[in-house]
């Protein structure tokens, strides 16, 4: 921890969402600072907090091999609200690409970063005006499970409007549920119930598709937070689904998904999933370093 006359210095974040899904980041480039859950349930506290979704701390990669043709930047440490440590996020990878552009700890228009849940290659797009940059992310194969067909853990009104269910691997793990309407089940209880059902936990999205246009929309309940407004790796799993069950993306095209803080699109090159959209800077917050004191 940084000192001076015998005071913690002040730790500069920044804050950034995609689609509302919201993450604070720590650019930590002499990874000098240690991350307790209690840091980081009180920094996302969203009335005694700054508020956040998710806790992001990057530090450099002493693997990093310099001689490929875009660097290794950094390695992402990745946190839920509630201080859980989390393997990935689609938003939360892109979130940081922005910060590490931002601050010119990574250069060109293409880096990559390490993560719990293997590497992954950022791509800056367009750069807008209100600190809004369009970022996509390579986010590897989407492992799609088989129909669960057991959901007798779930309460009987919202079992009975579920259609369809499975699981999938976009890092960290999915529950997927196909509903004629997406009110037509209670997420918040769905989600809970799902915590206990699954001994890692997991993140659960519904979706509904009209089968025609291959636009999906979903609403979120994400392990360790709760409601989000928007989910990447979730999008990526509905995605994988709705392609394995015939619903959108049979043709290899785009699938928009329509997250309830706006759309992220997701596309396939080979097995993998590529995620974009854009991606917004809020603020550059400066906390308290006794914070991070051990």
């Amino acid at each position: 921890m940084i000192v001076s006359d015998g005071r913690c210095e002040p730790v500069r974040l920044t804050k950034h969402h995609g689609q509302g899904n919201d993450f604070l980041v720590l650019l930590d480039r002499e990874d000098r600072l240690s991350i307790t859950p209690g840091v980081v349930v009180t920094l996302c506290d969203r009335r005694r907090g700054v508020g956040a979704d998710g806790f992001i701390r990057a530090v450099p990669d002493e693997e990093a091999d310099f001689s490929r043709p875009y660097e290794v930047a950094a390695v992402m440490e990745l946190f839920n609200a509630d201080g859980s440590r989390a393997e990935m996020s689609g938003n939360g990878v892109r979130c940081l690409g922005q910060a590490l552009w931002d601050s010119g700890w990574a250069h060109g228009d293409e880096v990559l970063v390490r993560t719990d849940a293997g590497m992954r290659k950022l791509l800056l797009g367009e750069m807008g005006g209100g600190g809004i940059a369009s970022v996509s992310v390579t986010m590897g194969t989407i492992v799609v499970g088989d129909d669960v067909v057991s959901l007798e853990w779930m309460d009987g009104a919202s079992r009975e409007a579920v259609a369809r269910a499975r699981t999938a691997d976009a890092g960290n793990p999915h529950l997927v549920l196909q509903v004629g309407r997406l009110d037509a089940v209670d997420l918040d209880g769905i989600g809970v119930a799902a915590q206990r059902a699954f001994p890692r936990g997991i993140n659960v999205e519904v979706v509904q598709s009209d089968g025609a246009s291959g636009r999906l929309d979903i609403a979120v309940f994400e392990r360790g937070v709760g409601r989000t407004l928007a989910c990447g790796t979730g999008s990526c799993a509905v995605a994988a689904v709705a392609r394995a069950w015939g619903l959108a993306g049979t043709d290899g095209g785009a699938v928009t998904v329509a997250n309830p803080g706006g759309d992220l699109w997701v596309r396939w090159e080979g097995e993998e999933a590529i995620l974009g959209g854009p991606v917004v800077r809020i603020a550059e917050v400066t906390v308290d370093g006794e914070l991070f004191a051990p």
